[in-house]
């Protein structure tokens, strides 16, 4: 028994003194990373379309020059698509290696699909040796792991969590419709009073993908390669359901909101009932910048709502890929996902482990200000998880064959 017991300790040793090495080797290597990136220009590509997250980029930008030397520049997207597209040009007209335009870019789903199946990502996984790696839990948070069904293979790092709410001003709107049946008929009762985004806006197609969760009998193709099932019997219901709700919608469903701040701002304006986000802490931060009256609050349907995490990927050519991988290791830390968490800030909730932090840095993000809008964790814990990537590309095609020429 004593012999059991020593030779248990002998190979606990041994395994934590491989993980002290391994730790030492990897910090050794981000050292020759930081080291490479000074005097760098990384050029992040990532969504422009809100004041906010701009502002905190900025912040992450000045602290980057500061700190590493590494100078920052946001390429302010409408549609991550484009700088996909962008990135494929290149590869096209050889600029495959090195000298591309994108060091770094906000992404997910489809778009990190698209990236992996054309070979536009670096070839090397670098993610989870980034020192920051070591706050995350791909136990606890398996989608750290997994875009939209898709390995990650180490080759985007995590930057943030999400899950699609709905707003509703309770001052007008004192019982919101919880699921898409209620919401149709809250549609047919009080015409031109909701509307969505409009695809390919991210919001506005996870809102179709929400509704197509909610209204199929079955969902089991949908984390399935769209192609590889009928799509217009899959779909069916969605267009039912937009068959009959689109008459009735904002300007009767002529036109749409260009994005989900600007559906906010129709919120706010008195012009619809209910508005649509896929951060669950938007309205409460809007709410602090006097954007929104704070009568306003949030929901998810009964059934649950869509959620997935957000990622930071490196291109197969980037002019300077280990500035974008100190950038994307600092937007990873403690720091930065603190300040990122911080409702007056941004508040989109963080991808780091509460276990892996010290007691300081937990203590802090026990304190955040949650904000008056803001659902509980466990009125966020219905979540429904994303359809393969490849549905969002088909059934933007579909909704623009249907709906799109008039908008």
């Amino acid at each position: 028994m004593k012999h059991k017991l020593l030779s248990s300790a002998a190979r606990l040793f041994t395994a934590l003194a491989c993980l002290f090495v391994t730790a030492l080797a990897q910090a050794a290597d981000f050292n020759d990373t930081v080291a490479a990136a000074r005097g760098q220009t990384v050029y992040f590509n990532a969504w422009g379309g809100d004041d906010k997250i701009n502002d905190y980029i900025k912040w992450a930008g000045d602290e980057i020059k500061s700190r590493y030397g590494i100078t920052v520049v946001h390429v302010k997207l409408a549609d991550t698509a484009t700088a996909v597209s962008r990135i494929m040009a290149e590869k096209t007209a050889g600029r495959g290696d090195s000298g591309g335009s994108v060091d770094l870019l906000w992404v997910n789903g489809e778009n990190f699909a698209a990236m992996k199946r054309n070979g536009l990502l670096q070839a090397e996984a670098w993610a989870e040796s980034l020192p920051s790696w070591h706050y995350t839990d791909a136990t606890a948070l398996p989608a750290i792991r997994l875009d939209f069904a898709e390995p990650t293979d180490g080759r985007e790092a995590p930057w943030g969590r999400a899950q699609l709410v709905f707003v509703h001003d309770s001052a007008r709107l004192a019982t919101p419709p919880k699921n898409a049946d209620a919401l149709a008929e809250f549609i047919r009762a009080n015409s031109g009073r909701f509307t969505y985004p409009q695809p390919p806006d991210f919001v506005g197609l996870s809102f179709l993908k929400q509704i197509l969760l909610e209204t199929v009998e079955n969902t089991t193709p949908l984390y399935q390669p769209a192609e590889d099932s009928d799509f217009d019997a899959v779909t069916e219901p969605l267009w039912d359901w937009l068959d009959s709700a689109t008459p009735n919608l904002w300007r009767g469903g002529k036109a749409y909101p260009f994005n989900y701040p600007t559906q906010r701002q129709l919120l706010g304006d008195g012009e619809v009932d209910i508005a649509i986000a896929f951060n669950p802490s938007d309205a409460s931060a809007a709410i602090a910048r006097g954007e929104l009256p704070d009568s306003v609050r949030t929901y998810i349907h009964d059934g649950g709502t869509l959620a997935n995490v957000h990622f930071l990927a490196i291109p197969m050519n980037a002019s300077a890929p280990e500035g974008a991988q100190v950038l994307a290791d600092f937007m990873l830390s403690p720091e930065a996902q603190l300040r990122k968490a911080d409702p007056e800030r941004w508040g989109d909730p963080t991808v780091l482990a509460m276990h892996r932090l010290d007691a300081k840095t937990r203590a802090a993000f026990d304190v955040l200000p949650r904000g008056v809008a803001t659902l509980s964790e466990a009125d966020l814990g219905n979540t429904l998880a994303e359809p393969h990537p490849s549905w969002m590309a088909a059934i933007e095609a579909g909704w623009r064959q249907r709906y799109g020429s008039g908008s």
